[in-house]
């Protein structure tokens, strides 16, 4: 198994540069990684150099904290698409999920994904797991399956926590069969990934792509 086609190269670093955007599309081409993910700025670029590449350009939406209306997730989505992005990682509306706002919570990532599946993009969905009870990380799911997400994703890399194996396989519990799971934040070896796979992810966002391949490769002389 070629790990590289389960990892979404992963660049969200508030001071990056384009020449290091031009890197990771660099990198993404050799090592064949499923997607890259960059911050919206940096999408057109993306899209330009990796057009006809087979690697997909993903983007954040409500990044990272998710307290953004749903308007401005709106028109981050349909911004990203129309410039090239094919994945759209949305934060939920964290604090009104803990408040039990379900039906807001719901609407909210209803909104992206009509946006984003009229101009055939995927949606996944951050639930910053680790400011989550488990009952709260299961409604989380329930409630972005019912909105019709692609995918349920760990975390955002920016919170007070990583993707853990006790969250990855709750989820893939909790939304069975018919969603994707998205495990980032703190995955830095092949191990990790490895183990993040195990336990149901069927996508890998991190910044340590090369590493991991690298060690993937490194395994198999």
């Amino acid at each position: 198994m070629e790990i590289a086609r389960f990892i979404d190269h992963t660049l969200l670093k508030p001071e990056a540069t384009p020449e290091e955007i031009d890197k990771l599309c660099a990198e993404a081409k050799e090592y064949r990684f499923a997607a890259v993910c960059v911050n919206p700025p940096y999408v057109k670029q993306c899209a330009d150099l990796l057009r006809d590449a087979g690697i997909a350009v993903c983007t954040v939406v409500g990044f990272p904290l998710g307290a953004h209306t749903t308007e401005v997730k709106v028109f981050e989505t349909q911004q990203a698409i129309a410039d090239g992005a094919r994945e759209v990682d949305m934060v939920l509306n964290v604090g009104a999920l803990r408040a039990k706002q379900y039906d807001r919570v719901r609407d909210d990532i209803r909104a992206v994904c009509a946006v984003a599946h009229a101009r055939g993009a995927l949606v996944k969905v951050i639930l910053e797991t680790a400011l989550l009870t488990d009952d709260e990380k299961v409604r989380a799911c329930e409630l972005a399956r019912e909105a019709g997400a692609d995918f349920v994703k760990t975390s955002t890399g920016f919170g007070p926590g990583g993707a853990t194996r006790h969250d990855v396989e709750l989820m893939r519990r909790t939304v069975g069969d018919a969603m994707g799971v998205k495990a980032a934040g703190g995955i830095r070896t092949l191990e990790q990934a490895q183990a993040m796979l195990a336990a149901g992810a069927t996508r890998i966002g991190a910044s340590a792509g090369v590493k991991i391949v690298a060690e993937a490769r490194g395994s198999k002389q």
